[in-house]
């Protein structure tokens, strides 16, 4: 399969050009524009650009994917049954709803739906990391064995490593692994089976779920998770981006009265933007400052970092959140660090589940290269994904969840 991108002024432009240089049978992948660049941008005619995909004339191909994809999978599920075996000596915390009907039928969708040109499952560009990773492995074995049934076990084999290496967890990969078998056709290339993969993760993450107006008065947006992940930076980084970029009215609260230093550090970052700050201390200032701030766009309230253990700093937070009646738009969102092992966020996410509903926010993604946490808990508890954070610096280092970015990295590419 080959895939190529081309600009022009408008969508039909660009897609002329595809097909002038690849021919009618281009399929159209993807639909974005390209941001201006340089001193002078402003001056520059706004560009377009298509993602195309071509189907090349088949290899002669004599190989059975299904039986290699079968073979992988005995592997994966022998892997997943050695592992249940050493959990049963260990407490397992298990989801309070089952995903596992809801990702299935995710799976099967994604089977039956055409690519549709903007769709945010679309290819942005081959991996070529791993493409090549997988051209390079198959290619030393060559002379030793020529079965094309080999190769694609190579592909399954090295496509599996990665996610492990990535520390995605062994039931999501072995459901992946199981839904290709499923899915495989004779004579399949290997692009195509990479690109299926790539579309069927983008899936499974779902589209980001960010802050929004509320449709009347204030909304308010609460921001709960354990110490040390970052929240009172990240709340700063989005603060600033409603202030500064889009011009809405905000005002900061903050309940975490168990930290000073918090307190103060976004007393100061208040300050620097010029927003109202204030502490709250019950559950009722809660609708106290929202009658005052009634004519505000968003209300971000910075609650107590703390151990989930703690049920009473638990419960009060559950009193600040459910003070507000349902005529109250609302939002929460979860802050986690991407560093945390998943053992841990499994527990922290049960912890804050009992609570409320929520988002989820990644932070610290610069500090660690293994991002395999985020497709781990998107899909166990189901919630929406929102931002990731990668750095100290406010606000840029702030960004909304990109899945294609994302499962491009978990599959061994480069950053697009």
């Amino acid at each position: 399969m080959i895939i190529k991108k081309f600009q022009g002024k408008t969508e039909e432009e660009a897609l002329a050009v595809a097909k002038k240089e690849l021919g009618n049978a281009v399929v159209l992948m993807n639909v974005r524009q390209v941001k201006k660049k340089g001193l002078f941008s402003i001056l520059k005619p706004q560009m377009i650009e298509v993602t195309v995909a071509l189907e090349e004339e088949p290899a002669d191909q004599s190989a059975d994917l299904r039986s290699a994809v079968a073979a992988v999978s005995e592997i994966a599920k022998n892997q997943e049954k050695q592992q249940q075996k050493s959990e049963k000596k260990e407490p397992a915390v298990a989801p309070k709803v089952s995903k596992s009907d809801h990702i299935a039928a995710e799976q099967e969708e994604v089977v039956k739906k055409p690519v549709e040109k903007k769709e945010e499952s679309g290819i942005e560009e081959k991996l070529n990391t791993l493409q090549s990773m997988l051209e390079k492995q198959i290619g030393q074995k060559e002379e030793e064995q020529t079965d094309e049934k080999n190769e694609n076990i190579e592909f399954f084999k090295l496509l599996y490593s990665i996610m492990m290496e990535n520390e995605l967890h062994e039931k999501y990969a072995n459901q992946l692994i199981d839904d290709l078998d499923r899915t495989m056709k004779p004579n399949m290339p290997i692009d195509f089976m990479l690109s299926n993969v790539y579309q069927k993760m983008v899936l499974k993450f779902g589209k980001p779920c960010t802050i929004s107006p509320a449709e009347k008065g204030p909304k308010i947006v609460y921001f709960i998770g354990p110490t040390g992940v970052g929240k009172t930076t990240t709340i700063a980084k989005l603060a600033s981006k409603l202030s500064v970029e889009q011009k809405k009215k905000i005002a900061l609260l903050t309940a975490d009265t168990y930290r000073i230093a918090a307190a103060e550090q976004l007393r100061t970052y208040a300050s620097i933007l010029e927003v109202p700050f204030r502490v709250i201390y019950t559950a009722p200032e809660i609708q106290t400052a929202l009658a005052d701030f009634k004519d505000y766009d968003f209300i971000l309230v910075d609650t107590a970092g703390h151990s989930h253990h703690n049920t009473e700093l638990h419960d009060n937070m559950r009193a600040m959140i459910d003070v507000l009646d349902a005529s109250v738009e609302k939002e929460v969102y979860l802050v986690v660090s991407a560093t945390t092992k998943y053992r841990d966020l499994i527990s922290i996410a049960d912890s804050y589940r009992a609570i409320t509903d929520y988002n989820l926010i990644f932070t610290k993604l610069d500090e660690t290269t293994s991002l395999g946490n985020l497709l781990n808990l998107k899909l166990y508890t189901g919630a929406a994904m929102s931002y990731v954070t990668c750095g100290q610096n406010v606000p840029d280092d702030i960004a909304d969840f990109n899945a294609q970015e994302t499962v491009k990295l978990l599959l061994g590419g480069g950053r697009l």
